[in-house]
């Protein structure tokens, strides 16, 4: 089983065909602990950091020098010592090297609640990224320890709509709209915000009426707004707002964009007043390098190919795919295909190539060409994992995710909504981020 960091070590060595997107995903990620502040090499390495972002200080020598084997046998039998009181939850775009000592592996909030059947466990170690372990330690227990292996795992498409400036959109929106609802009883604007946010912005959707949603019930929770709002602002995402709107019925010219460093978003009165979803600039930059011109590389390459992509791609994209949805929506149309198939497929290229490992008898592969992993995703290595597992067994929390009552209390409100919400009406496990 060939991983993408194998992959990217053996293209830098010559040993291996193929390009990435950077030369530096080949270093280690302790490189860029203490350089300029930056989401460091991947897809978001060009993206604009805001200032005080989390950033890891530099991880002690013996885990930067220490070879695979012997953070193998580190972790391995720090895992052993711990047992139940520790449990370690991975993302599905997480490199190979650290999902192997997952004891859950899933989406952002498959793992927040995977972390719910181990209510004993005193530690929730978070092979993921920062609003990732935000929500685990919102849903967790008072008691547990939510730990992030390296606080520079953060999310630029989570970055990209912070508290003040959701804030001051709101408060323009609503010198705008007034307060009042309407004769149905639906108020001028409801806020919708993607679960790849920060807790904050999860907190301010629970104090103003609105709701969380996930890539696979974003159409549940905008028919939620809907019956409650007139219009909804959807954050941090626009592509996933537009698509999921888009496929509701709402025309594409009353979804428009809010540019947080314009009045009224770049926006003139009538055209707020006549929207229905008003989208935040936003995007995922993994998902923002998928084209249409790629689909139709591959189709020219592979007639038959079956397109999957996931709803944050473009929405170009999404249309000329024969099929959109969330990672678990991918993963179970190739596990649901009883013929070879060739499928090209629109998301982050570690779950692209695990899912080409696990059903060799299709032909899978990334509509990119290009290697290039999520950036902070990336930015947890097995020595990160191994350095906090080691503490953990001497009695040391590093790195623990804490939100704080104030925010936590209208977060768990937001995502308690999402979850009654979800279509059939189920409280159980909600897929998709």
């Amino acid at each position: 089983m060939t991983s993408i960091d194998s992959t990217i070590q053996r293209i830098r060595s010559g040993e291996a065909e193929g390009s990435a997107c950077s030369p530096a995903l080949a270093d280690a990620p302790w490189t860029f602990d203490l350089l300029t502040p930056g989401y460091g090499p991947g897809s978001s390495m060009g993206d604009l950091i805001p200032t005080g972002s989390p950033r890891q200080g530099q991880l002690p020598e013996v885990y930067r020098t220490a070879s695979n084997d012997e953070l193998d046998a580190r972790i391995s039998a720090a895992k052993q010592t711990l047992g139940d009181r520790v449990v370690v939850l991975g993302h599905f775009y997480q490199r190979d090297e650290v999902l192997k000592y997952a004891d859950f592996v899933g989406d952002s909030y498959q793992l927040a609640n995977a972390a719910l059947e181990r209510p004993n466990a005193e530690a929730i170690v978070f092979c993921g990224v920062h609003f990732m372990a935000e929500t685990a330690d919102i849903l967790s227990s008072p008691g547990q320890a939510v730990i992030l292996p390296n606080l520079a795992a953060g999310c630029s498409m989570a970055d990209m709509a912070d508290i003040d400036s959701v804030t001051e959109c709101w408060d323009q929106l609503t010198a705008l709209f007034g307060t009042e609802p309407d004769a149905s009883g639906r108020v001028p604007v409801i806020p919708v915000t993607y679960m790849n946010s920060s807790a904050a912005l999860k907190g301010f959707c629970g104090d103003h009426g609105g709701i969380v949603c996930t890539s696979s019930n974003a159409s549940a929770a905008l028919d939620w707004a809907f019956e409650r709002g007139q219009r909804v602002l959807f954050f941090p995402d626009q592509h996933l707002g537009r698509n999921t709107a888009k496929a509701m019925g709402v025309p594409l010219d009353r979804m428009p964009m809010w540019n947080p460093n314009k009045p009224l978003g770049g926006n003139g009165a009538d055209e707020l007043e006549d929207a229905r979803v008003i989208l935040w600039h936003g995007f995922c930059s993994v998902h923002k390098r998928f084209t249409v011109g790629q689909i139709e590389s591959a189709r020219a390459e592979f007639p038959g190919a079956r397109v999957l992509v996931h709803p944050e791609c473009p929405s170009g994209v999404v249309d000329a795919a024969d099929a959109a949805g969330s990672t678990d929506f991918i993963g179970k149309e190739i596990a649901a295909a009883t013929e070879p198939t060739t499928f090209a497929i629109g998301t982050e290229i570690n779950m692209v190539n695990r899912l080409a490992n696990q059903y060799p008898q299709h032909r899978i592969f990334s509509l990119d060409p290009v290697i290039c992993p999520c950036s902070t995703m990336y930015r947890i290595h097995p020595g990160y994992l191994a350095w906090v597992l080691e503490a953990l067994v001497d009695g040391d929390v590093l790195n623990r995710i804490v939100v704080a009552d104030d925010v936590a209390v209208p977060a768990r409100i937001a995502l308690d909504r999402m979850l009654a919400a979800r279509p059939g009406g189920s409280v159980a496990r909600v897929i998709g981020d």
